[in-house]
């Protein structure tokens, strides 16, 4: 409990702290705080097993959805059928990067990735098309800030407790001895391989 309050301070410093750069140094990251401290505290929260792996997901899931601002600006119709191909390839190929990663890159953080830039551009986007290369580096560089101070205050400044092995391993670190059957088996446990 304490753990959670003193996490959830830090946190709150920060986004303070970011919108305090914002007006300091003339960046444009208000609109952006509690995203991307937000999101940032979410990757340093949930325990992953390799640590870069959802460093790594979060990046993959990032990129991907920038990739997909392009195809809308270059190729895809301005059209609810646009923006929908748009968003199918981006999820379902996070979705491939998860598999093809074995669970090293989790499929959650290339989600929370793709969720932070789509955060801080979409409306941009949505009013200048036009403009992808002139305005989409700057909102992907002020998310990206926000998301690293978030994810800075969780992992650097926040009392970790000592997290149990079946808190922490991926799915290559789970035991594989055959499990009883269990009616209280979860979606991950099934998807992983868990309950087999």
């Amino acid at each position: 409990m304490v753990r959670s309050l003193v996490t959830g301070l830090c946190l709150a410093v920060f986004a303070a702290v970011i919108i305090g750069l914002s007006n300091t140094l003339g960046l444009d990251l208000e609109h952006v705080a509690l995203l991307g401290a937000a999101l940032g505290g979410v990757l340093g929260l949930v325990p992953h097993r390799p640590a870069w792996g959802k460093l790594a997901g979060f990046f993959v899931g990032f990129v991907l959805a920038w990739v997909g601002f392009a195809l809308r600006a270059a190729v895809l119709p301005d059209s609810s059928a646009g923006r929908a191909v748009a968003a199918f390839v981006v999820v379902a190929l996070v979705a491939v990067v998860a598999t093809v990663s074995d669970g090293r890159l989790p499929l959650w953080s290339g989600l929370v990735g793709a969720a932070s830039i789509v955060g801080a551009y979409e409306s941009v986007y949505t009013n200048a098309p036009s403009q992808f290369l002139s305005e989409s580096p700057a909102a992907a560089t002020t998310v990206l800030l926000a998301v690293g101070l978030g994810f800075l205050a969780t992992t650097l400044l926040a009392p970790q407790g000592a997290a149990t092995g079946a808190d922490t391993a991926g799915p290559r670190h789970r035991a594989a001895s055959p499990a009883p059957a269990d009616p209280d088996l979860t979606l991950d446990d099934l998807t992983t391989g868990a309950a087999q």
